[in-house]
């Protein structure tokens, strides 16, 4: 989840973020191919099945990107020179004559025509996270490398401008914290049932098919559309998980891969962010000492205890009373959610802006009349109004459509409170129920990888979305692979976002080469 980025918890919410254990569920009645064809399915001579045919030969229509005088990000596409199309792919792919869906792509095209290796998928995270502007910032940080790749944006099914899912929630996102008591937590139940609820009634004949899975399947069309025997890869969080997927259903389709705040396949499931808690609490140690030694900047106390304390008394007024903060109302179960999205990142600029929403919210705890900035309404317009249903209801249905388990709702009730001991202020919110407790079992078991891919990875040691743990799991399952390491940074995504200059000159090198390092790297902060 980067949730200024990429797990995001909706605000940019997406959870760049959450993840953990994937239970195997049994797979329903028409249950999708374990792989895009079974042995049953006959191939045409170019090695696609036959049933999919019209949509692997499908010829895009690319265009302007801009939509309306409002598309600030199809501005930007077009004043960057890339193109826009919309592919069609089935809703189900166990019926390809059934209904369809479209998904939206953008393209950045190659210019050193004599050194292009191909196509360059790239995604931000998730799951949810809209992808379609992602090859500008590539465009910059790959520097001249760029010029090899047709880089590629995808938004994918249900997100963005694909083909939408809503489902009319009054909140745009199911993370947030279970409160201090037993009441608040009660209270989130009965939120995540009904938010479970409004998705089944409004869109429960496409839910099945919300998944990584057909992500994936998408992902390989797409391969197919762009006249590409393999695709090389980017994705950032969640995008690790869905290229690790990716490679599972399509052996020998990748080329050059780099996957960036690393979930391990064998820990995703439905409490995402249970594995993060530890992270999460040192994150808000470390940011608290960060503010108390600049007390004269923000006099939120001079101590890293005295900040904590600060953000304490929040907590406690907004479960007393909601907190008014301009035309929104903040209770105690999304401040949390703020502080969360805000440790994302341990820049100076990152932890600024966080130290400066703290002020805000502590004149509202003492019920004073305060105004948000940018960066706090564009969070709590998409966190606590109706305004960010559409990308809260992919994310939650991606999730809940890939690994929705009934473990019962007491259950989370006793996590959280032996969570609390070590992790009073991340527990509640990372071991929350979800609406996966309350969704419809899955149409498939969740992918299984065990294959070992060639991939380039990268993770801080101090990432609060998709912990370090997780890439060291991968690496040593995909002995082929090399590991970049930025130990000490709570940071979670690093290419094109730190400002760590070894990760970028390594990723680079990588993408320009084809060569991994011959051994896995430590890249220290600067």
């Amino acid at each position: 989840m980067r949730t200024n980025t990429r797990l995001r918890v909706t605000a940019t919410a997406t959870i760049r973020v959450t993840v953990a254990a994937a239970a195997v569920l049994a797979v329903g009645a028409g249950a999708l191919p374990a792989t895009a064809s079974t042995p049953a399915e006959p191939l045409s001579p170019t090695g696609k099945p036959t049933s999919l045919a019209r949509y692997y030969d499908q010829t895009p229509d690319w265009h302007k990107c801009t939509l309306g005088p409002d598309d600030t990000t199809g501005r930007q596409l077009d004043a960057a020179g890339a193109q826009c199309a919309d592919v069609t792919v089935p809703l189900d792919y166990s019926d390809p004559g059934g209904r369809t869906l479209t998904v939206a792509l953008s393209r950045l095209r190659a210019t050193d025509s004599a050194r292009r290796v191909g196509p360059l998928l790239l995604n931000n995270g998730g799951p949810g996270g809209p992808s379609l502007d992602m090859p500008l910032l590539f465009g910059k940080a790959m520097d001249k490398v760029a010029r090899k790749y047709d880089l590629i944006g995808m938004d994918p099914r249900f997100v963005g401008r694909s083909t939408p899912l809503d489902c009319g929630w009054d909140v745009g996102s199911t993370v947030f914290s279970a409160g201090r008591d037993r009441a608040g937590f009660q209270r989130s139940v009965a939120r995540q049932r009904d938010l479970a609820e409004r998705c089944r009634r409004t869109n429960g004949d496409v839910l099945p098919y919300v998944t990584t899975r057909n992500t994936a399947r998408d992902m390989d069309v797409i391969r197919g559309v762009l006249g590409a025997k393999r695709i090389s890869y980017f994705g950032y969080s969640y995008g690790s998980y869905l290229g690790a997927v990716y490679t599972e259903l399509f052996p020998g389709r990748t080329d050059r891969m780099v996957l960036d705040g690393v979930i391990d396949p064998a820990r995703y499931s439905q409490t995402l962010l249970e594995d993060a808690t530890a992270a999460n609490e040192r994150a808000l140690d470390d940011w608290a000492a960060w503010v108390a030694a600049r007390d004269e900047t923000y006099g939120l106390g001079s101590t890293p205890g005295a900040v904590r304390a600060t953000v304490e008394r929040v907590q406690e007024a907004a479960a007393d009373k909601p907190l008014r903060v301009g035309k929104f109302r903040v209770d105690e179960h999304f401040v949390p959610v703020v502080y969360f999205a805000g440790l994302g990142s341990d820049l100076d600029r990152e932890r600024d802006q966080l130290a400066s929403v703290t002020r805000t919210l502590a004149r509202a705890a003492d019920r004073e009349r305060v105004e948000p900035g940018p960066w706090l309404a564009k969070m709590l317009e998409s966190l606590t109004t109706e305004a960010g249903s559409h990308q809260g209801s992919a994310q939650s249905a991606i999730l809940c459509g890939d690994v929705a388990t009934r473990r019962g709702t007491q259950s989370y009730w006793r996590d959280i409170q032996v969570g609390r001991k070590t992790a009073p202020f991340a527990s509640p919110l990372t071991r929350n129920i979800s609406a996966c407790e309350f969704w419809d079992r899955p149409a498939e078991a969740p992918t299984v990888v065990d294959n070992d891919v060639p991939a380039l990875l990268v993770n801080a040691t101090g990432d609060t979305r998709t912990t370090y743990a997780g890439a060291r799991q991968v690496r040593e399952k995909w002995s082929r692979s090399r590991l970049l390491t930025v130990p000490g940074a709570n940071q979670h995504g690093v290419y094109a976002d730190y400002g760590n200059a070894c990760v970028d000159k390594r990723v680079n090198a990588y993408l320009d080469t084809g060569e991994l390092p011959a051994r896995d790297v430590v890249c220290r902060g600067e």
